[in-house]
């Protein structure tokens, strides 16, 4: 029968590099001392970074530069699979997502139906925002992106161009779903909404 340990790098490496997880990902496999433990001696041999309390990952290796940063989506996740939270991104990080600002935001925000916190790695700090359950509504979804992205713009900013390319990028089910996910959005929005499920596509 395997051990601990081994029962726990093998998930870590089946997930592949990248994998950001707490000690909660292995609760099948063993007492949580024990796979504290584990974690603890794999943290040590550098096969995995602490990246805060509680909080790990498998980290990606670029070959000049070394370790590279997590990906914030990826911490998030982590902290939702072990709160059993959902997430929706916000902000200036949604609208990035979605293309419509090139600039990476120091900040990530996520809106959560779960307790706020944040997490500071390197330079980046991970928000999750508790918010109403009528914003989390459409999260997991892109609809509920193009919301947050769109709010983030603000009615006097969003433009012809943000129309047109949202309406491009989104596949005919996307637009379906926002047309229905549009309650969930202000009033000032839903012209724009129609607006981006009205264009068609190149």
């Amino acid at each position: 029968m395997l051990s601990v340990d081994k029962k726990v790098i093998s998930r870590i490496y089946g997930k592949g590099r990248g994998w950001c997880f707490t000690p909660k990902a292995f609760s099948d496999l063993g007492s949580a001392e024990a796979v504290r433990i584990a974690l603890f001696r794999q943290v040590r041999k550098g096969i995995i970074r602490r990246l805060g309390r509680g909080l790990y990952d498998y980290p990606k290796k670029h070959p000049t530069l070394g370790r590279l940063s997590p990906d914030p989506v990826e911490i998030a996740r982590a902290l939702s699979a072990r709160d059993a939270t959902r997430l929706q991104p916000s902000g200036a990080y949604a609208a990035n997502l979605l293309g419509l600002s090139d600039q990476v935001p120091a900040k990530v925000v996520f809106l959560t139906d779960g307790r706020a916190r944040r997490v500071r790695i390197g330079r980046q700090e991970i928000v999750l925002r508790n918010t109403t359950p009528r914003n989390m509504a459409p999260a997991g979804r892109i609809s509920g992106t193009v919301i947050q992205a769109l709010r983030h713009l603000g009615q006097k900013q969003v433009s012809q161009a943000h129309i047109g390319h949202l309406s491009k990028i989104l596949a005919l089910q996307d637009k379906k779903r926002l047309t229905k996910d549009k309650i969930y959005a202000p009033a000032w929005m839903h012209p724009f909404i129609d607006a981006i499920v009205r264009e068609t596509r190149d």
